[in-house]
């Protein structure tokens, strides 16, 4: 605790900035059920009402609370796009280390099945992977971990081939370390730094890609509350000067550049360069 109170002190003002914003969507999508006013899909009143002290965003074209909307997308939104992240560095960083340390034939065939898989558009692959499987969220998750687990792969591996070459890695194998135990105690503790600022941008990316696939309605389905599709849904308010739809968007560009800052900030630190 000492060490982080130190490690905090030193940090920029844009890292803190991105803290407090992480912080503050973490809680407010663990306690969203406490902080709304009314529940997720609960029908309040009628269309398109104007902001008062009962609805203080308005109501959307159902007649739902925006606030309450708004409050209970950043639990699914944000809680969605971690768990894909997380799914997507298991699978792409377990493989892209083992692909790195076994080497050979192992090596050359999961890095061109990645290169084939590279070699198509995100946002296309995704989009067609959705129209066939459905747009479920465990379809959503698994298909978009899939697509970015690729680009995990390619980041990993890169870093474990150059550690894999060290001389404590043969030292290591020499002593009769297994694979998992090589993995486990010399790769991740000296691969840790891009990884964990490669995780913040890769959550990032695919927040971003839930958000534009459900504004494109692939994504988190209705009644659902999620911020891409409440801007699509709420678009047409833009036409009488109500700018309530470009509240769910400033939510995700906040957490997007909160993210960026602390990712940066962890590069710095990890690089060991001064101010």
């Amino acid at each position: 605790m000492i060490k982080l109170l130190r490690t905090l002190r030193t940090a920029p003002p844009t890292a803190l900035f991105g803290l407090a914003v992480i912080t503050l969507y973490a809680l407010v999508a663990v306690f969203a059920p406490l902080i709304a006013p009314y529940r997720e899909s609960e029908i309040v009143g009628a269309e398109f009402l104007p902001r008062s002290a009962q609805y203080l965003l308005g109501t959307d074209s159902l007649g739902r609370d925006m606030l309450s909307r708004i409050i209970y997308g950043a639990r699914n939104t944000v809680g969605i796009a971690l768990l894909t992240t997380v799914l997507a560095f298991i699978v792409g960083g377990t493989l892209g280390i083992l692909a790195a340390l076994r080497g050979g034939w192992h090596d050359q065939v999961l890095s061109r099945i990645v290169d084939i898989l590279m070699a198509i558009p995100s946002l296309i692959f995704k989009l067609l992977l959705l129209t066939i499987f459905g747009t479920s969220i465990p379809s959503l998750i698994l298909i978009i971990a899939l697509v970015d687990s690729t680009r995990v792969f390619r980041l990993s591996r890169a870093v474990a081939m150059n550690i894999v070459v060290m001389d404590y890695i043969e030292a290591a194998r020499l002593r009769g370390d297994g694979l998992w135990r090589l993995i486990r105690r010399e790769i991740l503790p000296n691969a840790s730094a891009p990884l964990l600022a490669e995780f913040g941008l890769r959550f990032c990316f695919v927040f971003l890609a839930i958000s534009a696939l459900s504004f494109l309605g692939l994504g988190i389905q209705p009644p659902t509350a999620d911020w891409g599709s409440m801007v699509r849904d709420n678009s047409s308010l833009i036409t009488f000067g109500d700018l309530t739809p470009l509240i769910p968007a400033a939510a995700i560009g906040l957490l997007t550049i909160g993210v960026n800052f602390v990712v940066d900030w962890m590069l710095h630190a990890s690089s060991g360069l001064k101010d």
